[in-house]
C-alpha cells in the first residue's frame, strides 16, 4: 500500500508539474492479478483497483491501517469497470456486471475478488474510509443508481451524474461514490466549480480513447494547477481545492467523497469571474 501525507494549502502553491503529479495523481491502478492500493492522509482514505484474471484476490489489512482485517474499522464502496465478475463477502457471492456497485459495511471480515472470463476480465475500483458505524452491504445495479441530469450542450457539459453510495440509494457512514458520464461531443466536467471545506473528493478517470487526455482543474479558486491524465488515473483533491476538468474527448468518472457530512449538495461554489 502506498502512503501519500497531507499537503499544506500554502506549500501547493509552489509546488512543480512533476510534484504535483507525485502528491496527488495515482497511476496504474490496475496491475493483473493484483490489488494496488494508496492511502491518503487526506482524510485517510484509500483508493484501489484490483484485476483479477485467472487467481482470486483477496482484500488484506496491512500495517499502514493497523487493523486485523480490512475493514475492521472502514467502510468500502467498489465499481465495477470492466468485464463481469464477483465479490465474495463472507461465503456470499455478488455478481457485477460492467458499471454495477456494491457498499460493504464495517465488520464485514472475508472479502474476495473474481473474473467470470479471464479474457475479459473485471476491474473493481474502489475507495474506503474510516467508519464508525455498520451498514448492511448493498449491490448497486447500474440501473438502480439515482440519476440527477446537468450542463448542456451549449456548455460542453451535458452529462448525468449517477449516485449510486448516497443516503438516497444506501446507507453509509460517511463514504458517497457515484459515477458520472457525459455525452458525446460533451467535454467538461463540474464546471462552474466549486468546493467543499467538509468533504475531500477523488476523481477516477475511464473510458477515455486512445491518444486523448483529460486536463484536470486544480488548486485554490484564485491559485489553480492542471494535472494531465489519461486513461484509468485517479486524483486526488484536497477540501481546499476545486475540482474540474476538460477532455479532448469526452468520457466518464467515478467520484468518492469522505468528510464531514454526506450532503451532496453542500458545495461552495466559485463564480466564473473570481476564478484565476
Amino acid at each position: 500500500m502506498e502512503i501519500r501525507g497531507a499537503v499544506n494549502i500554502e506549500d501547493a502553491k509552489h509546488y512543480t508539474t512533476e510534484r504535483l503529479r507525485n502528491e496527488f495523481l495515482i497511476e496504474d491502478l490496475f496491475v493483473p492479478e493484483k490489488i494496488k492500493m494508496v492511502y491518503s492522509h487526506i482524510d485517510r482514505i484509500i483508493v484501489g483497483g484490483t484485476y483479477p484474471k485467472n487467481e482470486e484476490l483477496i482484500l488484506r489489512a496491512g500495517k499502514e491501517i493497523g487493523a486485523n482485517y480490512f475493514l475492521e474499522r472502514r467502510e468500502l464502496g467498489i465499481i465495477n469497470i470492466g468485464g463481469k465478475g464477483a465479490v465474495v463477502i463472507e461465503g456470499e457471492k455478488y455478481s457485477l456486471e460492467p458499471k454495477d456497485g456494491l457498499y460493504i459495511g464495517m465488520g464485514t471480515k472475508d472479502i474476495i475478488f473474481t473474473s467470470d472470463d479471464a479474457s475479459a476480465p473485471a476491474k473493481f475500483y474502489f475507495n474506503s474510509a474510516p467508519a464508525h458505524k455498520t451498514y448492511p452491504t448493498v449491490k448497486v445495479v447500474a440501473s438502480e443508481a439515482k440519476p440527477q441530469h446537468l450542463g448542456s450542450v451549449e456548455n460542453s457539459n451535458k452529462r448525468t451524474i449517477n449516485k449510486y453510495i448516497h443516503p438516497d440509494v444506501c446507507k453509509s457512514c460517511q463514504l458517497l461514490m457515484g459515477m458520472t458520464i457525459l455525452e458525446p461531443q460533451n467535454i467538461w466536467n463540474t464546471m462552474p466549480c466549486h468546493t467543499h471545506e467538509r468533504r475531500m473528493e477523488v476523481y477516477f478517470y475511464f473510458n477515455i480513447p486512445d491518444d486523448n487526455v483529460v486536463f484536470h482543474y486544480m488548486g485554490e479558486p484564485k491559485e489553480t494547477r492542471h494535472i494531465v491524465l489519461r486513461n484509468e488515473q485517479a486524483v486526488i483533491s484536497p477540501s481546499w481545492s476545486i475540482h474540474s476538468g476538460v477532455g479532448t474527448s469526452n468520457y466518464t468518472f467515478i467520484w468518492g467523497m469522505v468528510g464531514e457530512n454526506q450532503t451532496f449538495s453542500d458545495m461552495d461554489d466559485v463564480k466564473m469571474v473570481d476564478l484565476k
